[in-house]
């Protein structure tokens, strides 16, 4: 940053605090609290005081008056404070025993009176851009000394504010030394926090300290580092956060999150197993993870904040509002995975079906206030004050074209549903054997056709991609097995452990279409650690589909990739057979056992094969 304006003050004061911060549109503000709440309004001897807000139970008129006349102040554009400002302050405070804090302009004047610490400060509700700060500064008091505290420097941090000044009060009631910290631009390295403290002054040196060309300078950097970072930027950079409450495959869920979020077309910058027993109602880990979650976020460039768990829309809102990030949870992501990959007509109407079914609780209103309206003689029931209106509201006419879309896609996809039935029945007719792949997502599905299948080349080849939920459509290809003859094999969707109640619903009738094959096929990535706990999450959705009953052979792909003693672990436990779909091997043992599983159900004779004795 040489040669820059900011370098050019980095040289002229000294500091003790340097990070480098990342700044977003999307930075956080605190609403206005409500003047009902904490404010101070009415005549006292002929003189109106209003605009003190915070603790003001138990203050006499007179004092309520000195801090109403705080509105008078003011101040030399661009400075911190004045002696007279930090002196007057400093009494106030000494008097009422409590701190007192004001937000000044850019101007100098006085936005804000409240008796409460920094946190619990007054803040008028303002947008701030992507290259701008507040606009203001707090000014406040520690009536039993001390620099700067975690919560001062957090309210820095989190509303964007020009600078944050403490002053300290002495025994005396007279101000004491001043701390003072503003933000540092994005590309500052070297230091550990997010703000710049500067050595405490005495009210009456820190005078000459000037803030305005402080604050220009920062904004001209975070508005260069801005254009620098869109230049390089060309996805989206993500947090993942998966709460962990005691179960034994929290560790797994969070690689998984983590596979799901590359899938989508995320860059992960960080990832964090948060243990939880309880959760929080409102923002699920507190609001001190948040906080620090939304610092690590700016550090690391990061935008998008993702959840493991399900969000309620209630919840979803509240952490967004505290960290200013797009949230998401991991249904989110699954169903954009779905929108990303659907090909097929089918798969498009379903994966529709599915975020329109997500998308209606959650969309956004104001409560009763945007209900039918209804207006009988202004009775409180019918139309009271502030609910007479038009008629039907934006949201409700948002509630019924997704209610006519979901009508309009449950009959596309009933018609789509009886032609696969007659396609089925035609398979019937000409008494194929059906064998349907079913197993965890990415787990080698759709190798494994091709490679039954000899599909190499298209239009034969099935689509295989090492990512999740790569193929949604369900895929026949007919193949061969010695003695059987021809065979269909059906690739099916991948599964997922709590796969979206949405989605269930939505592809019920392609996975109910598994229920009509004669065998199944259970693909097992045995490479990858939590084989079983994997293969468990498959067979609950397959009990739920009512089809648990289907005599079943279970193969222990990616043999290749796994350690010999992981294999044998695993065929202990599932009594599988080991293949590896990408290098062709164990495919023959595989198919005996497919045909061991047929003959009760076809009339096939049996293979004098190796390993397998004749009758």
């Amino acid at each position: 940053m040489a040669g820059s304006v900011w370098a050019k003050l980095h040289q002229s004061y000294g500091v003790s605090a340097l990070k480098r911060v990342r700044w977003r549109n999307y930075f956080p503000v605190r609403p206005s609290l409500q003047a009902s709440s904490g404010t101070q309004s009415f005549f006292a001897g002929g003189t109106t005081i209003e605009k003190v807000h915070g603790n003001t139970s138990g203050l006499k008129s007179g004092q309520l008056k000195q801090l109403s006349n705080l509105y008078r102040r003011r101040l030399a554009p661009g400075t911190l404070t004045s002696p007279e400002l930090a002196r007057n302050l400093s009494e106030l405070s000494h008097e009422l025993r409590r701190e007192v804090s004001v937000l000044i302009d850019r101007r100098g004047r006085v936005l804000s009176v409240s008796v409460a610490d920094a946190k619990g400060t007054e803040l008028p509700p303002v947008r701030v851009g992507e290259t701008r700060l507040a606009g203001f500064h707090l000014l406040h008091t520690h009536p039993k000394g001390g620099a700067l505290s975690k919560g001062d420097l957090s309210t820095l941090f989190l509303n964007r504010l020009d600078a944050v000044a403490a002053i300290e009060v002495r025994p005396d009631g007279l101000p004491g030394n001043v701390h003072f910290a503003h933000l540092t631009p994005p590309g500052t390295t070297g230091e550990e926090e997010d703000w710049r403290v500067y050595p405490p002054q005495s009210a009456y040196t820190v005078e000459d300290f000037d803030l305005g060309a402080q604050v220009s300078a920062l904004e001209e950097e975070i508005a260069r580092s801005r254009r620098l970072r869109e230049a390089r930027k060309d996805r989206e950079r993500a947090l993942l956060v998966q709460i962990d409450s005691g179960a034994f495959d929290a560790e797994e869920r969070l690689e998984e999150l983590t596979e799901l979020a590359h899938t989508a077309g995320a860059e992960v910058v960080y990832k964090e197993l948060v243990f939880r027993r309880h959760l929080k109602p409102g923002t699920l880990v507190g609001a001190g993870k948040l906080e620090e979650l939304t610092s690590r976020a700016y550090h690391l460039d990061a935008d998008l904040l993702v959840f493991g768990q399900e969000l309620s829309p209630a919840q979803a809102r509240e952490i967004e509002e505290a960290t200013g990030l797009k949230v998401l949870d991991r249904t989110q992501l699954i169903l954009d995975i779905f929108a990303l990959h659907a090909q097929g007509v089918e798969s498009r109407l379903q994966v529709e079906l599915a975020q329109l079914r997500y998308m209606k609780p959650r969309l956004l209103g104001q409560g009763t206030r945007l209900s039918r309206i209804g207006a009988s003689g202004g009775s409180a029931a019918g139309g009271a004050i502030g609910t007479r209106g038009p008629g039907e509201t934006k949201l409700e006419m948002d509630r019924r074209r997704i209610n006519d879309r979901i009508a309009f896609l449950e009959k596309q996809l009933t018609e789509v549903a009886v032609r696969r039935e007659e396609r089925r029945k035609s398979r019937a007719r000409n008494d194929v054997p059906v064998i349907s792949i079913v197993g965890y997502t990415n787990a080698g599905k759709s190798t494994l056709l091709n490679a039954f299948t000899h599909a190499a080349e298209e239009p034969r080849k099935v689509l295989a991609e090492n990512k999740l939920f790569a193929t949604l459509r369900p895929t026949s290809r007919q193949g061969f097995i010695d003695g059987v003859g021809p065979v269909v094999f059906t690739d099916t969707v991948g599964f997922i452990r709590d796969l979206p109640t949405d989605l269930q619903r939505a592809f019920r009738s392609t996975l109910e279409e598994i229920g009509d094959a004669d065998v199944l096929l259970h693909v097992v990535d045995v490479a990858t650690p939590g084989a079983d706990t994997r293969h468990g999450a498959v067979e609950r959705i397959l009990r739920d589909l009512g089809i648990q009953e289907l005599p079943s052979v279970v193969a222990l792909n990616k043999a290749d990739a796994a350690d010999r003693e992981v294999i044998e672990r695993e065929r202990d436990r599932l009594g599988g057979v080991a293949v590896s779909a990408a290098q062709n091997t164990g495919l023959d043992d595989l198919k005996v056992a497919l045909h061991e599983a047929l003959r009760p159900y076809v009339e096939v004779p049996a293979l004098n094969l190796p390993g397998l004795p004749a009758d």
